[in-house]
This record gives C-alpha cells, sequence and structure tokens, in this order.
C-alpha cells in the first residue's frame, strides 16, 4: 500500500465522521424543547366539502379540514343544530381521538328548502395546547337561498362598571312548545358569542319571533343555571327582521331560597345553611330547654349561614328545629354532642398598629354572640396618655362591638381591654388585650365637593363613592339636597356610582327572569375623579 492510499483512507474516515456527527446533531436539534413562545392560535379550518354556505345541499357527508390536529371536547353537549335535529340524524366523526378531518354524516333527509348551521361552540381545540376555535359555524341550505338576517349589539353588566366577555347569546323561536321553562332544560335554537369582547353578531337567521337570553354561561352548557350564571333578556320576545339591534344587560338573580343540610358544630352550636336571600324564613325550635338557658341567633357575614347558639342542657337528647320555606315546614332531627366548647376570639379593626381614619368606627369582633360589654374595664389613651372618652355598642347581630370616639389629627389611640371588659353568652371573657392605632395630618387628605343636577333622578337615588379596588367608601341615599361634601378622602382615583332607586329600599335590586324583572338603573360617570392631598375639587354631575 502506497501513503498515498493511505492518505485517501484517512480523509475518508474524517469525513464519514463529521457527516455522521452533523446528521446526530442535526436529528438531536430536531427532538429538542426549544422553550419558545407558548402556541395561543386557535384552528384554523383549511376547507370545507361541501364548501361553507353551499346551496341546495344534499350530501351525505361533509367534511371539515383543519390546518393541525384537532381533538373535538364535549362535541355532545357544545354543539348546538339549527334548526335541531335528532341525534339518528346525524354523526360526527371521528370521537375521542386526535385528527385533522372532522366529517358530519347526514343519515337522513333534511327539511326542504331550510338554512343549517352546525356551531360546534369550544368543542374545536388544537391537540398541543388546547387553544379553543370558539363557536365556528357550518352553514348550508337545502334551497336555494341562505336565510341572511341577523341581529347584533353590545352586552353590558348591570351593577359592575368592568365589561362582560365571552357572553352567549341564545335565540329561541316562539312557538307552541316554548315556556318561561325552555331556558333552563333545552338549548337554544340559535346561539352566537361575545367572545374576548362586548360585542355580538348572529347571522344566517330566519323570520320571526324570539325569546333572547344573553348569558354568562359559567358550566358552558347552553342552559341557564341560576345558581351560577348571569342573564340579560327583554320583557317581550324580539321580532326578526323588524329588531335588530340590542343592548341586553346582564344581572345575577338571588337564588331561589331553600335549607342546607342543618349540622351539629358541639353541644351548644348548631348551624343551618341556606341558598339564596335568607329574609324572614324562619328556624323553630321545638324544644323545651331548661330554665335560664340562653338562645340566640346569629347570621353568619363570611358565609350563607344561621346560627343556633344555646347554652348546654343537662338532659338533653336531641334537638327538633321546624324550618319553614314559604308556605311548606319541615322538621329536623339534630343530636348535640359534647366537643371541646368554643372559646372566646377577639379581633379589632383596623388592625393592630395601623392607620385609622377619621369617620371610621373601631370595631371588635367576636367569633361567639356577646352578651356584655363592661365599659369601665376599657381605656382609650391619646398620644399624650390623656384619657379619651367612649361609647360602646353591641352589634343586633351580636357579633361585633362598635367602639366610639372622637379622633383628632397626628394622634396614637391607645386601646386597653381589661379582663372581663366583653362577656360571651357562655360567660367566657377576655384576657388583656393592648392595641395601637393612629391617625395622620389633615392635609394627607382630599375633599370632594359634589355639586347634583337632578335631571332625572327626582327622587330615590343612590350615590356612591368608589376607591380603585371598588370598594364603596361614602354612600348617600334619599337625600333631597343638592350639594354634598366628602371629607378625609385618601389620596386615589374614584369612581362615582348612580343608582335609580326605583322602589325607595334604599338599596340596588337585582332582576328576576321568570317574574320579569330587570335590575334597577345603575350609571357610572365617565370620568374618575383623582383625588389628591390637601386639594377641594369640585365635581358636577347630572342625573
Amino acid at each position: 500500500m502506497t501513503l498515498q492510499f493511505f492518505f485517501v483512507v484517512k480523509w475518508l474516515l474524517y469525513f464519514l465522521l463529521v457527516f455522521e456527527s452533523l446528521t446526530l446533531i442535526n436529528c438531536a436539534k430536531r427532538g429538542t424543547l426549544t422553550g419558545g413562545l407558548k402556541d395561543t392560535i386557535p384552528p384554523v379550518l383549511v376547507n370545507a366539502d361541501p364548501p361553507l354556505n353551499n346551496l341546495n345541499f344534499n350530501s351525505e357527508k361533509i367534511t371539515l379540514n383543519f390546518n393541525e390536529y384537532i381533538e373535538l371536547k364535549e362535541i355532545n353537549e357544545q354543539l348546538i343544530i339549527s334548526p335541531p335535529l335528532e341525534v339518528k340524524d346525524y354523526k360526527i366523526i371521528p370521537e375521542n381521538t386526535v385528527t385533522k378531518k372532522v366529517e358530519i354524516k347526514i343519515k337522513n333527509k333534511l327539511r326542504e328548502n331550510s338554512t343549517f348551521t352546525f356551531n360546534f361552540g369550544s368543542s374545536i381545540v388544537d391537540y398541543n395546547e388546547g387553544n379553543s376555535l370558539p363557536f365556528f359555524n357550518y352553514t348550508f341550505s337545502t334551497g336555494d337561498y341562505i336565510d341572511s338576517l341577523k341581529i347584533s349589539g353590545f352586552v353590558k353588566d348591570a351593577y359592575e362598571i368592568d365589561s362582560l366577555d365571552f357572553v352567549s347569546i341564545h335565540l329561541y323561536p316562539i312557538d307552541s312548545v316554548f315556556n318561561d321553562s325552555t331556558i333552563y332544560n333545552q338549548k337554544p335554537f340559535y346561539v352566537g358569542s361575545t367572545l374576548d369582547s362586548v360585542y355580538f353578531e348572529l347571522n344566517s337567521l330566519a323570520p320571526g319571533k324570539y325569546e333572547f337570553i344573553a348569558i354568562k354561561d359559567q358550566s358552558k352548557n347552553y342552559y341557564f343555571d341560576q345558581s351560577f350564571d348571569k342573564i340579560g333578556f327583554f320583557e317581550k320576545p324580539i321580532e326578526i327582521p323588524k329588531d335588530t339591534f340590542f343592548l341586553p344587560v346582564l344581572f345575577k338573580e338571588i337564588t331561589n331560597f331553600q335549607w342546607g343540610r342543618a349540622k351539629i358544630i358541639n353541644d351548644h352550636h348548631i348551624e343551618f345553611p341556606y341558598y339564596g336571600e335568607l329574609g324572614k324564613r324562619e328556624v323553630k325550635i321545638l324544644n323545651k330547654f331548661e330554665e335560664g338557658t340562653k338562645i340566640f341567633f346569629t347570621k353568619d357575614r363570611e358565609k350563607d349561614t344561621l346560627h343556633f347558639w344555646f347554652t348546654p342542657q343537662k338532659k338533653l337528647d336531641s334537638i327538633l328545629a321546624e324550618v319553614k320555606i314559604k308556605d311548606s315546614t319541615q322538621v329536623v332531627t339534630l343530636k348535640p354532642f359534647k366537643l371541646e366548647k368554643d372559646s372566646l376570639v377577639l379581633k379589632i379593626s383596623p388592625s393592630n398598629g395601623s392607620k385609622i381614619d377619621f369617620l371610621d368606627t373601631l370595631k371588635i369582633s367576636s367569633n361567639l354572640p356577646i352578651t356584655a360589654v363592661n365599659d369601665d374595664l376599657i381605656q382609650i389613651f391619646d398620644i399624650d396618655t390623656l384619657e379619651i372618652p367612649f361609647s360602646t355598642e353591641i352589634d343586633n347581630n351580636l357579633d361585633l362591638v362598635y367602639l366610639n370616639f372622637e379622633k383628632v389629627p397626628n394622634d396614637l389611640y391607645q386601646i386597653q381591654l381589661l379582663p372581663n371588659a366583653i362577656k360571651d353568652f357562655l360567660g367566657s371573657t377576655n384576657d388583656t388585650i393592648f392595641h395601637k392605632n393612629n391617625t395622620t395630618k389633615i392635609e394627607d387628605y382630599g375633599k370632594l365637593l359634589l355639586t347634583v343636577k337632578r335631571k332625572n333622578y327626582q327622587k330615590n337615588y343612590i350615590l356612591e363613592l368608589l376607591n380603585n379596588k371598588k370598594e364603596r367608601v361614602r354612600r348617600i341615599k334619599n337625600n333631597s339636597e343638592n350639594f354634598y361634601t366628602m371629607e378625609y378622602l385618601p389620596p386615589g382615583e374614584y369612581q362615582i356610582r348612580i343608582i335609580k332607586d326605583a322602589n325607595g329600599n334604599g338599596k340596588w335590586d337585582t332582576g328576576n327572569y321568570l317574574k320579569k324583572i330587570q335590575p334597577e338603573e345603575v350609571k357610572y360617570l365617565k370620568e374618575s375623579i383623582n383625588v389628591r392631598a390637601n386639594w377641594e375639587f369640585n365635581e358636577t354631575i347630572e342625573i
């Protein structure tokens, strides 16, 4: 072998080694996760056979081709077909598998001269990221034209200033089978959505009278669920094509009242959970208690629960409670059992060491009903250790004590509760409690001088000032005055909410679909108010 031969072999081996390395690197690149931007783009329809808006449709199969692999999620719940078809009349292929192609098989003859729409809702999602192609429609006609009528409009929340998105628009034909319960148990004839905006548009509609329903469909099942969904409606059916533009206002109904399952906490405490608005619905205890027994009902401030408190009994096997709902009554039997009794827990707000505003009231909250407050065992001192006069008041719900005293700027208040200052219904009392709050300078606050010009609301209106957390900081109701001063406002952005209190009960009332009651009208001042420290602001509003 010559030197030249070895030289050629050497370079050939080198070339093969480099080529193999590059191939491996290339393969590795194809299989490597790059950690790039997440795909948020929904699938795209590439083509359809027959094409969209096909006339004189007589095919037995519809094929939809997409640009990426998809899957159909909850297709049986999401699919809306207008006019409705029986399940035996069609079949969606595939089911529960990944594909780029969806087929709709038409198994029976369709109604002649009709426009059909297959609305897939949110069922079409891409396989990798789960991005939904919302409310994809496939429309065709068995006649020589497509229904071309349409409606549009904007949705808004009846009470909140924030806009609503992904609101479903449902249309139900007013026919012999429609009634007020239809929206609870039947899917709509036509459906649309605002998607991520407040604007909606429904196309390819047939003329006629329809029940118009707008729903913030939390369950995405096309039914109105009073417990979760917001709803908007009109008192009378709409008529297409006479009516074309709509401004539905959505609200949350008060849930129909019902009692939950009573829960025994221990031998002196029973909880009665409920749904809806408690009102005057009663709980009556049928037992005869020992002489001197203390009995209380209190309402939970955090959850929908009525608490029944009673001092422990020596001889009591069970408690009989009669609950009333409308005109009916139900008796439940509860067996108290001995557990470690509740300990008195007191909390003071504002929290220890924090600022207290001049118009704030110091509150002492309790986990047990409060039956007595001894003012002689409570002391309040200012920054100069001078004792401050005060008064106390027990809330009607027996869970709060209000500590009222005059506050001055730039001061420090030290509150001391000695043992036995507060007593609960079991006779337990507090240990010594020390608490501090401070006020700031007058110059740290702003003042709003508000002039109200009455144009539409001559009486019975409620005016509320909201901070940037949408918390209500001031409230004026049913007042004949036209000028208001709002003092001691912390600097920040504020919004004015105006409620037309139609029934004069001093609060905003929601609506009800079955009773055809719309919510009371609410308006917001278009521009927010910027309050600055040590400034007076004049604002004029027209209501």
